[in-house]
């Protein structure tokens, strides 16, 4: 590690402990703005990347609610507000037992540059709360949804901060968020995205970041002459964004033939086709039921179970061409990394946000296998966010195919950003110095035009 950035992580893992992720997803974008900095050390001397790593603003919360059984329950709500040089924090919310400052701030500080890609003018943020939706009634989760807004709707709006969804907010949670808000706003705007279409909601927004994950990785293709006609493709998740790249690839005529959830995942062999993914998507959007489900209704597939004590997912070392990691971050290990390389997989383009830990990337990178980050790959969710936001702010919708063409001309975009700035800098081909950079030069020049704010 070259000494500029080992002195900057030994600095911020002293002020920030016990936040692996935020480590992580910084080291990386550190090391690959070391050409950057060479070039332009008025970027080094302004402090640009300690600056772009200290939130602007961190809140946390108590966030109490009644369950059913008329008990207290009391969970704790955060939401970081990362850099506003380009425009208002935009982020979603996560609601899951796991979340905690430190993989909040990772996400807050990764769509600093995913934003930035997209060339939309949003800044950076994210937040959330440990709050588990799974086995919860309707009645409570929106009796937790109140509650959290009535703390965050003191810190948010449409020009300031514009939340989302992400892991366990969906159209439901989005719904209740919203509705209180406007209670206590005693405003209609578009504070939040992701939206019910009859309320302000944006056609393609739940598909955009599956559908723009392949879109990604059909542009990367392109590159070498290939497409994604007739190819296999792992894919791991079952939540919204796994289930748009599955019909996004079928449409596209790929063979996805994985799903997975957090008790195992299933293959299926022949191919997960239209009439399978329907299923799918009503146990895991209706139902909420588990992914196992798929196999007794469809006994061609086969099951395996999460095995925690092992540093590897099988469902990474299955045969394929393509994998589309779309369930969460460091899903894919070291091991599994070579797995996918050794079993003829030459395309990975990540659905979920930063889901391979930094060995795996290395030998990604190694291998020269068309490897798209999270921050490129899925930016897709966030843009058609942006166009949500635009048409809320004309009064006006944009029909399907209209939303459906701006996100694979931005996923486009972002494409070609990515493999010009690469190149530019001396790593042609290296889609992740050619993201980070691309991401971090819009907003590092927004920040020195604005001086020492």
């Amino acid at each position: 590690m070259h000494e500029n950035v080992a002195g900057l992580m030994e600095d911020v893992k002293a002020k920030n402990p016990a936040e692996p992720e935020f480590h992580q997803a910084l080291q990386e974008v550190a090391e690959s703005l070391e050409p950057v900095f060479e070039r332009h050390p008025e970027y080094r001397s302004a402090r640009i990347l300690e600056r772009m790593a200290e939130p602007e603003r961190v809140l946390m919360f108590r966030v109490p609610w009644m369950d059913d059984r008329g008990a207290v329950q009391v969970n704790r709500g955060f939401r970081i507000e990362m850099n506003s040089a380009i425009g208002p924090y935009k982020g979603g919310l996560r609601f899951h037992p796991s979340v905690n400052l430190g993989i909040l701030k990772f996400l807050a500080f990764e769509q600093v540059f995913k934003n930035s890609l997209t060339t939309l003018p949003m800044g950076g943020g994210k937040g959330g709360s440990d709050f588990d939706p799974k086995g919860k009634s309707d009645a409570e989760v929106m009796r937790f949804c109140q509650s959290f807004m009535t703390e965050l709707q003191r810190h948010i709006g449409p020009n300031t901060d514009v939340p989302a969804g992400d892991i366990g907010v969906g159209g439901r949670e989005i719904g209740f968020l919203f509705g209180q808000y406007k209670r206590l706003a005693n405003e209609f705007t578009g504070v939040l995205t992701g939206k019910g279409l009859h309320w302000g909601g944006s056609l393609i927004r739940p598909e955009a970041t599956g559908y723009g994950a392949v879109y990604f990785a059909q542009e990367m293709m392109k590159t070498r002459g290939e497409s994604l006609d007739g190819k296999v493709c792992l894919v791991s998740g079952s939540g919204n964004v796994a289930q748009y790249a599955i019909e996004k690839l079928i449409e596209l005529g790929a063979r996805p033939v994985t799903l997975s959830d957090s008790n195992g995942y299933v293959y299926d062999e022949a191919g997960i086709d239209a009439e399978k993914l329907a299923f799918v998507m009503d146990l895991k959007n209706v139902r909420r039921g588990r992914i196992s489900e798929y196999v007794e209704r469809y006994g061609s597939a086969v099951h395996t179970a999460t095995d925690a004590s092992v540093d590897h997912n099988p469902l990474w070392a299955l045969t394929a061409d393509c994998a589309f990691p779309c369930a969460t971050q460091n899903e894919i290990s070291a091991v599994d990394a070579h797995n996918l390389i050794a079993n003829g997989v030459s395309v990975v383009s990540e659905g979920a946000n930063m889901p391979t830990v930094a060995e795996g990337v290395r030998a990604f990178l190694e291998a020269r296998i068309l490897y798209g980050p999270g921050k490129a790959a899925n930016a897709g969710g966030v843009a058609v966010s942006g166009l949500e936001m635009a048409q809320n702010s004309m009064r006006f919708s944009w029909r399907r195919e209209e939303v459906d063409e701006r996100l694979k001309r931005i996923m486009a975009d972002i494409h070609s950003a990515c493999v010009a700035t690469a190149e530019r800098f001396g790593t042609p081909g290296n889609y992740v110095n050619g993201a980070n950079i691309a991401g971090f030069l819009k907003v590092a020049d927004s920040m020195l035009d604005q001086g020492l704010v």
